[in-house]
């Protein structure tokens, strides 16, 4: 057993557990009327309320109390100071100082590593604007009208996300990603842009990752092929994200047009980096530090707020609630907002990258969940799709409900009635519907119909089961007036310290990735066999077999 489950406040927790699992929310709104403002606070524009979960007065102190023993005090202090929390690796975590607007100065190994970070937001400002003022020009003496990102992992979906949530706001090239390396992604891509009038960004910190140098290599040809295989019309064209000065200036791109960042970055914490730049073309720097902005107010209210009204750590802690106690495999993530669309793909990789570990930071095996599968579409598609499994299916998945209370793009009264579904949705799933409630309501239909054999007394009886909503399905409620620059920095590190917290609690290094590795060693052996004309004994009979399979049948 390990020294988590064997404390006496886990022990606590699961003697609680035991007490309240069959208690029905419905039951506590009616004991308690001021439950909802109770469990509903509010920081950097963001109103959160955790009214419509299953907990009692006694949880929160209890989930606070771990907490506390699992050292989060301590450890959120020291990521913020620079400390070495990522100990697999021997790497700082500051994702949190590329957007500490307040300059104060925050060390790494004695270094001050602020004036670093400001230089390269200068030079990404300085670039941007020339991008987006006409004075950088393409290798014909054409403005860029477009920009396409190559990247993957957190050099992809950090950017996109926000640039898919903040598109209202642009005003820049129009901006793609590609990140898959099936050859697809590229070519569709290419068929949107205009070569000459394109900017093309290759974020990689080593300037090696399979995925992303294949696409890159892959558009270069294209690029030489429109210039009739000019090689200065690169420096034009393309700019990177990297650290590898080297194999950038092989590449053939200006090393002055390189823009580089730390390895205290992890990818997936990237986005409020140099990875950022997209960012920064499409929107234009001033937003782009409105989001790093809201961010850093997240940050200090996460570092600085007490735990029971530290919107994070609650979030975190209810987590750990449902996944360690009640058994939940799954979180939904679902935003009431079409902006936010590619939010739940986000918090994925931020959320299941950073603890889908199975040992703790000592290499223990743990002998608890850790991390949750994370998913989610926009309402009110989720509706119309999947919500029939919440409702009534055999998981208990918690989920997160998210919207503005003003659309960007108010149109009739679309807005209103995506907000009565927001608010609906959340009441449907804690109060469900009871057979005495089914029955009435069956009763009261058959009245109605002229036709009294559609529905027979029989039927009607047949029916119930099928009708009846157990309820008692937890939500989260995470509301802002009207999304903007601001609001989604906040949120996304919101989110970002709900994984850390998380991670503390479960005794994890939540800023390593070493199981994506494995699948990367295997497919170099195997393309060298696909390659090549002998045939493979190194595997198992299936992956030799499909080894064999896709020699056979290329065209």
């Amino acid at each position: 057993m390990s020294a988590l489950t064997e404390s006496s406040i886990w022990k606590s927790l699961e003697q609680h557990f035991a007490e309240i699992k069959n208690e029905r929310m419905t039951e506590m709104f009616k004991t308690d009327r001021d439950r909802a403002p109770k469990y509903t606070i509010e920081a950097c524009g963001i109103r959160l309320d955790y009214s419509k979960n299953r907990i009692s007065e006694k949880t929160m102190p209890l989930l606070f109390e771990l907490a506390t023993h699992c050292g989060i005090n301590t450890k959120r202090k020291a990521m913020f100071s620079g400390n070495k929390l990522n100990i697999t690796e021997k790497r700082s975590v500051l994702h949190t100082a590329l957007r500490n607007v307040s300059g104060s100065p925050i060390k790494v190994d004695g270094i001050d590593v602020m004036p670093g970070i400001q230089a390269e937001l200068k030079k990404m400002r300085d670039f941007s604007k020339k991008v987006r003022n006409g004075k950088w020009r393409g290798f014909s003496g054409r403005r860029i009208r477009y920009v396409v990102n190559i990247g993957i992992g957190g050099s992809d979906l950090g950017p996109q996300m926000v640039n898919e949530a903040l598109a209202y706001y642009s005003d820049g090239p129009q901006t793609f990603f590609v990140s898959n390396v099936d050859g697809t992604h590229l070519a569709e891509t290419l068929k949107k842009v205009e070569l000459s009038t394109t900017l093309f960004i290759i974020a990689s910190k080593t300037f090696t990752t399979q995925e992303t140098m294949t696409n890159a290599y892959s558009a270069k040809s294209a690029l030489l092929a429109k210039f009739n295989g000019k090689q200065d019309a690169v420096r034009k064209h393309f700019v990177a994200v990297s650290s590898a000065i080297d194999k950038v200036m092989e590449f053939g791109i200006d090393p002055k047009n390189t823009f580089e960042f730390w390895d205290w970055v992890g990818g997936r914490y990237s986005l409020w980096s140099v990875i950022g730049l997209p960012i920064v073309l499409s929107l234009g720097y001033k937003k782009f530090y409105d989001l790093l902005t809201g961010a850093h107010e997240m940050d200090m209210h996460f570092l600085n707020t007490p735990l029971e009204k530290n919107i994070p750590v609650i979030l975190a802690l209810l987590g750990v609630w449902y996944n360690n106690f009640f058994g939940a495999a799954s979180h939904a993530v679902l935003p009431y907002d079409q902006y936010l669309h590619r939010l739940a793909p986000y918090l994925q990789q931020a959320d299941m990258e950073s603890n889908g570990k199975s040992v703790d930071i000592d290499g223990k095996p743990v002998d608890y969940q850790t991390g949750p599968i994370i998913w989610g579409q926009p309402g009110t598609n989720g509706q119309h799709a999947f919500y029939q499994l919440l409702h009534q299916g055999t998981k208990l998945i918690p989920a997160d409900f998210i919207m503005p209370a003003n659309s960007l793009n108010e149109t009739g009264d679309h807005h209103l009635k995506l907000i009565a579904n927001f608010i609906a949705q959340t009441e449907a799933l804690m109060v469900g519907k009871n057979a005495d409630s089914v029955e009435e309501e069956l009763k009261q239909l058959r009245k109605k119909l002229m036709n009294k054999k559609l529905l027979t007394p029989k039927h009607l009886e047949y029916l119930i089961p099928h009708k009846i909503f157990q309820g008692n399905r937890p939500t989260n409620s995470i509301t802002f007036k009207k999304m903007t620059p601001k609001i989604l920095g906040s949120l996304i590190a919101m989110y970002e310290h709900k994984i850390f917290s998380q991670g503390v609690i479960w005794n994890i290094n939540s800023f390593d990735q070493m199981g994506v590795e494995l699948g990367k060693q295997l497919a170099k052996t195997v393309l060298e066999e696909i390659e090549g004309t002998e045939r493979s004994e190194r595997h198992d009979g299936s992956t030799s077999a499909l080894v064999e399979y896709f020699k056979q049948n290329r065209l």
